[in-house]
């Protein structure tokens, strides 16, 4: 519907043009001897909008992603920081992947020095927008503290059964000896 746009003989005024308002427009002239129709398509330039970031959590050792997305025409261009510090990909077992909308900072053996806050920027000719990471430790779960799991925080009494069961044992192997005598 392009009633509201404002329109007169041969042009058609946008006054206020926002995103939504891309696309192809039809015009069309008619006459008593014929039809003509040309199209145009109108793109809507703006300053990239990036969505929030996700922390993520890794174990030392792992493979670790961090993903920018940014909503922006012309397509934006990405960087990543370390702090203060730029970020390059192919340095320090980092890989930097630019498609389309998405940038992804890939990790592929996370050290201790990975850990810490990272800020992806997307810039277009209009401006730049950033969004802030935390990639954090996660503990991978070993054989003695699953073992030493959950259950034994929750029976307080787990100590003092155990010593009882123990006793219990030791009367039973000496009462064939105490018999005896």
């Amino acid at each position: 519907s392009v009633g509201d746009l404002g329109s007169d003989d041969d042009y058609l005024e946008i006054p206020s043009i926002s995103r939504q308002r891309a696309g192809t427009y039809e015009c069309t002239a008619v006459n008593d001897i014929d039809t003509d129709v040309q199209t145009v398509d109108i793109t809507v330039n703006y300053v990239p909008a990036v969505s929030e970031g996700r922390d993520v959590g890794v174990t030392l050792g792992q493979r670790g992603v961090l993903e920018c997305e940014a909503d922006a025409v012309p397509e934006p261009e990405f960087e990543w920081y370390k702090e203060d510090r730029r970020i390059y990909t192919g340095i320090d077992g980092m890989e930097i992947l630019n498609t389309g909308s998405l940038s992804k900072l890939t990790f592929f053996n996370v050290s201790d020095a990975d850990y810490g806050n990272y800020t992806c920027v997307a810039t277009n000719k209009l401006g730049s927008s950033n969004t802030s990471f935390l990639m954090y430790v996660v503990i991978e779960p070993t054989s003695s503290t699953l073992l030493q799991g959950p259950r034994a925080v929750q029976d307080g009494s787990g100590g003092a059964a155990g010593l009882h069961l123990h006793t219990c044992l030791l009367g039973l192997v000496f009462l064939p000896f105490l018999l005896r005598f």
